[in-house]
């Protein structure tokens, strides 16, 4: 017999920003259903592979609506200084750094790095309990049908799910928005990503460092250590892809190696802990996030550079923005898959994914590279942003994923 369910909303993956934004729904009281593949425990870890996310202020607004954040507890480690430095490595180094301090803006951090695996942890176990909330993972999605009062969700068990609003969740590769004829620009960088962890022998003092090289950024990010002794760091290492795969394949001792060299000095001997991964970095625009009866959030509809360490972080922006819409119409006994909703996120959200595309994509065509005129210009660049409170506290407020029009306390 087939099972039929009725909900306002269906979210396709549950992955971070889908799963946050069923949390939302739910916790709001508004019937939603959350589809996904893979089962939610193995996506667990039980052990740390060295993989975190940063977490900006504004971030942590949506993960607290959710109620997603109070089950991280004090795992997650506060950023509470942001230094840029600019450099050559194997030579002689930039004397220019810019420096941002979130006490100086009257702010606690800047954004809290958590480990991938704790997040995680966090939706599964807020997910089941909530109710008013169906959550079917694994399940394979057969057909999805939209029109214009209503559409469904058929999952290859038998189960069908009527809902007002479809939400395509699935990343990059998403089948729905494919389906939907939705078109996308993308590109690549001609670089890959090495993430990984280190032990080093001083504490960090929550300083995340984003050092920039030819090749592209080295940014170190703060994580908790062993008992919260402060000794353990995130790494996004860009290269180009040739010299990442020459890197990648490397024996633990040279490995470790080349990654000291990059890192520095400036906490003690450093030493690789977890596992290594190795990400192609590319950009993609979607050239709607909407249609009938659908929205798309997260990778689905974006996805940027990781140089300023916002990919996810605009993902639960979005994630924020729709909930924020549909919760209001729900509320208001409104369509909450009706043109006025997906109209107002997407108005609220492309732009802003937009802009951040857009400077991400100039800031690593500005920083990789070693041409003399460019680098005397950044240099100019990082010296004249710190002598200009103004235009720090801009750049302070999109590091905290707050709008940069708004007010910043200050101290």
């Amino acid at each position: 017999m087939t099972t039929v369910h009725d909900v306002a909303v269906t979210i396709l993956g549950a992955g971070p920003v889908g799963a946050t934004l069923a949390c939302l729904l739910a916790e709001a009281g508004v019937p939603a259903a959350v589809v996904d593949r893979a089962a939610l425990p193995p996506m667990e870890l039980p052990e740390f592979d060295g993989r975190a996310y940063a977490i900006a202020r504004g971030s942590r607004d949506v993960l607290e609506e959710a109620g997603v954040w109070d089950r991280l507890g004090d795992l997650p480690c506060p950023i509470r200084r942001i230094r840029v430095s600019d450099g050559r490595l194997g030579r002689r180094p930039s004397p220019l750094t810019l420096t941002f301090d979130a006490a100086a803006a009257g702010e606690d951090a800047f954004g809290w790095m958590v480990e991938a695996r704790h997040l995680r942890i966090a939706l599964n176990a807020q997910l089941p309990s909530l109710p008013g909330l169906i959550v079917a993972a694994p399940a394979t999605v057969a057909a999805v049908a939209r029109g214009p009062e209503s559409a469904t969700v058929r999952l290859a068990d038998g189960r069908t799910i009527r809902t007002q609003l479809v939400v395509a969740a699935e990343g990059r590769e998403s089948a729905t928005r494919e389906a939907a004829g939705i078109p996308v620009t993308r590109w690549d960088y001609g670089q890959d990503a090495i993430v990984a962890a280190v032990r080093h022998a001083e504490p960090h003092g929550h300083v995340a460092i984003e050092h920039f090289l030819p090749a592209g950024p080295f940014a170190i990010l703060p994580l908790p250590g062993e008992g919260g002794d402060g000794r353990t760091s995130a790494i996004v290492w860009t290269e180009r892809r040739a010299q990442a795969a020459r890197i990648w394949t490397l024996e633990a001792e040279r490995f470790a190696r080349e990654l000291a060299r990059r890192f520095g000095d400036h906490l003690g001997p450093v030493t690789p802990v977890g596992m290594r991964w190795r990400y192609p970095l590319g950009a993609l625009l979607a050239h709607r996030y909407t249609d009938t009866r659908l929205a798309l959030v997260g990778d689905a509809a974006h996805g940027i550079h990781p140089i300023a360490g916002q990919g996810l972080n605009l993902g639960f922006r979005d994630a924020g923005a729709l909930g924020a819409r549909i919760v209001a119409a729900f509320r208001a006994g409104r369509d909450v898959g009706g043109a006025e909703v997906l109209a107002g996120y997407q108005r609220a959200r492309r732009p802003a994914n937009l802009a951040m595309l857009a400077a991400t994509d100039l800031l690593d065509r500005l920083f990789s590279t070693d041409l003399a005129p460019v680098r005397l210009a950044r240099d100019l660049g990082i010296a004249a942003v710190d002598r200009l409170p103004p235009l720090k506290r801009v750049f302070m407020r999109a590091a905290m994923g707050l709008s940069p029009l708004a007010p910043l306390k200050v101290a």
